[in-house]
């Protein structure tokens, strides 16, 4: 079954270019959740970032389910929530959560990202 995202292609502008693919899971790419956390790891190619991004809803259930997720531009993401944008830049090992009722991501000091 094809996913439906929330943006249309035409509907993408180049908000934060440049910066590479993500993974980015479908409550944000198709339901239109806000970025609720993202972590950067050691890219896995030359043409990743290292940037994962999560509503912060799901579970590990979801997140072993491939086709709850997909590989984008991180210029979509940042269309889909733009308030990711002032973090892009962050070094790898980075870690972001918003909390519930808030507007912006804060960092997280006490998360490390999964091992391969």
């Amino acid at each position: 079954m094809a996913k439906k995202f929330r943006l249309k292609a035409e509907d993408i502008k180049p908000l934060a270019t440049g910066h590479g693919g993500c993974i980015a899971s479908d409550m944000i790419t198709c339901q239109g959740r806000p970025v609720g956390f993202m972590y950067r790891e050691k890219p896995d190619h030359d043409l990743d970032s290292g940037w994962r991004f999560m509503a912060g809803l799901e579970d590990q259930d979801y997140m072993d389910d491939a086709d709850n997720h997909g590989i984008y531009d991180v210029n979509t993401i940042a269309n889909c929530d733009p308030t990711i944008i002032p973090l892009l830049d962050s070094p790898e090992g980075s870690v972001f959560e918003r909390t519930p009722g808030a507007r912006d991501l804060r960092p997280v000091t006490d998360w490390e990202p999964p091992e391969d």
